[in-house]
């Protein structure tokens, strides 16, 4: 599976984050954002899921759009 690194720091510190993780958490938000009421709260958990969606699989869209050009 795709595994994305995640500088986290200006230490050259690096996180390798794996897509099955990303995959799990963005699954549970949108799960949890179908159970709030709040107009407010489901926009936030949207956009968390978003981001947290690009940690991975940004890069891979931009190969996609580069390789496509």
């Amino acid at each position: 599976m795709s595994e994305n690194i995640l500088k986290i720091d200006s230490a050259d510190e690096y996180e390798e984050i794996q897509s099955d993780e990303v995959d799990r958490v963005v699954m549970a938000l949108e799960r949890l954002s179908e159970t709030v009421e709040s107009e407010n709260i489901r926009a936030i958990l949207e956009e968390a899921s978003n981001e947290i969606y690009l940690l991975v699989y940004e890069e891979e869209g931009d190969a996609d759009i580069a390789e496509a050009a």
